[in-house]
């Protein structure tokens, strides 16, 4: 690797002009996107296509990965970035206002807060946690540091279902009594792969971080690091997440008092420890009116519900809310319709997808607060209620919640699941 590329650019930002808000010349918004290799590509590729938006830097600790995007942004732009390994030293160079990060789920939290404490701005890719712990931390850093924190719900700032929301709070479903997420993806076995060294230029106990140390597998290493629980949450933390944020919403972001849940890794003898097929009830109780939720995870050939997917064989993932005077369904995050009444007549519906890093960018540059789309605390709620999911799953037994806090109550095994132990100096910390 060539290591003049990660030379930084503190020197010579120095003495830059403060223009509206941003320490960057020309009032250019300067980005790091850090973990490129999956969703990271799909940052790149917005903030490169964004009106006085620089790509300042891309951060990667597989050098083979973080070269080659580094590559891309120089041909599409004319200007490489600064190239890093390390999180840490690319929060030295004061030149950069924002961060964008899509690194796997372990990570999302603890360099949120070394961001926020570092006084950049953030786009966190979901989950914004890891566990229920790091839900609270993330929003208490972004409050002290008054940074922007947007969460990745790309939902959130989509015409269509920000209508569709607006309805059902109009009364448009009459008393929405349920809310359902889908999360059917058909996805094969990880198989099993056998412990070796990490490949050359890979920079394992970066990528562990705050996780305990493993042996190298392949398996818990590019994307499959989803099926475990030291890093990922399943599909549930995964794809669900988009959905499960979407009930949430329907919802008021609000806490449940109940929640219970089965499942199991069927079919497949493999590596994988998290669930492929899962579901998950909440129950809650608000102001008099009971409500639920339910959450359905299935990994593999499945049919289609409430026209989610289309009339071919695929994938359904998507949303259906049920009321007194009709039902409303959602498919992806860009569209929407409803039946009404008993003889389900068609209602409204739309289609529209909206752009949730041009929100954030728009935020970062007016410092308007209320106008984050998927704000981090409306995430951490939502987050909140995907681990509950999978706790409640591991442990076997319906939990109790408190509605005002999300705390589990009165079961001490499910409560020591709410957090870990951090890998030092890897630690999420008690004060942010």
């Amino acid at each position: 690797m060539n290591r003049r590329y990660f030379l930084m650019t503190s020197a010579g930002a120095a003495g830059t002009i403060r223009a509206s808000q941003l320490p960057s010349a020309n009032n250019t918004v300067r980005v790091a996107v850090v973990g490129v290799r999956g969703q990271g590509g799909s940052h790149i590729g917005q903030y490169s296509r964004m009106p006085d938006v620089e790509i300042a830097a891309v951060c990667d600790v597989d050098e083979s990965v973080l070269n080659r995007r580094l590559d891309e942004v120089e041909k599409r732009s004319q200007k490489r970035p600064a190239g890093f390994t390390d999180f840490r030293k690319l929060l030295e160079d004061k030149s950069i206002d924002a961060v964008s990060i899509a690194t796997p789920n372990h990570w999302h939290t603890l360099q949120t807060i070394w961001a926020c404490q570092a006084g950049k701005d953030v786009y966190v890719e979901k989950p914004c946690s890891h566990n229920i712990f790091e839900s609270r931390q993330i929003v208490a850093a972004a409050k002290k540091y008054n940074r922007v924190v947007a969460h990745g719900a790309n939902s959130r700032s989509g015409p269509a279902i920000i209508e569709a929301m607006q309805k059902m709070k109009e009364g448009l479903l009459g008393d929405v009594y349920h809310a359902r997420g889908l999360c059917y993806k058909w996805r094969d076995t990880i198989k099993r792969t056998p412990v070796e060294p990490a490949p050359a230029g890979v920079h394992y106990d970066l990528w562990l971080g705050p996780a305990p140390k493993r042996e190298f597998t392949r398996n818990r290493f590019h994307y499959n690091w989803h099926w475990f629980w030291d890093t990922g949450n399943g599909d549930f933390g995964n794809q669900g997440i988009h959905e499960l944020d979407i009930c949430s919403w329907g919802f008021d972001n609000k806490y449940p008092v109940k929640v219970t849940a089965i499942g199991g890794h069927f079919m497949f003898d493999d590596d994988q420890e998290t669930p492929n097929t899962l579901t998950v009830l909440y129950e809650f109780d608000g102001a008099g009116k009971r409500r639920m939720m339910s959450f359905e995870t299935r990994h593999w050939i499945t049919n289609h519900e409430g026209g989610i997917g289309g009339d071919k064989p695929g994938n359904t993932v998507g949303n259906i809310f049920y009321g007194s005077e009709g039902y409303l369904v959602i498919d992806g995050y860009g569209k929407y319709w409803t039946y009404l009444g008993r003889e389900q007549k068609p209602g409204p519906a739309r289609t529209e997808g909206g752009n949730n890093w041009a929100n954030f960018i728009q935020v970062v540059r007016s410092r308007k607060m209320e106008d984050i789309n998927a704000r981090i605390e409306h995430a951490a709620v939502s987050c909140t209620l995907m681990h509950l999911g999978n706790i409640a799953y591991r442990v076997g037994r319906v939990l109790r919640v408190d509605p005002q806090t999300g705390d589990i109550i009165g079961d001490k095994e499910a409560q020591q699941l709410a957090t870990r132990a951090y890998r030092k100096p890897f630690v999420v910390p008690e004060k942010v």
